[in-house]
């Protein structure tokens, strides 16, 4: 099993920045493919950003520009800095991953608890 640890949450001020971490559990010999989203209440979750295993990052239009993604060197964990952040950026920001070791799935869409973010005008 994978457990996924989402920090960083905080109530800023429009304008301001954040940084989120994600820590995945799991054998270092194992690649992540780890993924943030966000979630306001009453909504889909939106998918925001993610790092494949080739470390390729990608984001949602939503977001592109003011916010990145990155990971350390061992992979396991996801990193998410955002600037810029608007009071529409309000939400629960969980991350997610896929888990690939030895060459067989060890998870597939394991999810964290979420952080808070507030942002407010």
């Amino acid at each position: 099993q994978v457990r996924l640890v989402e920090t960083g949450g905080d109530s800023v001020q429009a304008g301001g920045s954040l940084r989120l971490s994600c820590a995945a559990s799991g054998d270092r010999g194992c690649r992540f493919d780890m993924y943030w989203y966000r979630q306001i209440p009453g909504k889909e979750r939106e998918y925001i950003a993610r790092i494949d295993m080739s470390g390729t990052a990608r984001y949602a239009d939503s977001v592109k520009g003011r916010f990145t993604v990155s990971q350390n060197n061992v992979g396991n964990t996801l990193y998410l800095e955002m600037s810029s952040l608007k009071p529409e950026d309000t939400a629960m920001y969980y991350c997610k991953t896929d888990v690939l070791c030895g060459g067989k799935w060890l998870v597939r869409n394991a999810w964290g608890q979420g952080t808070q973010v507030t942002v407010s005008s």
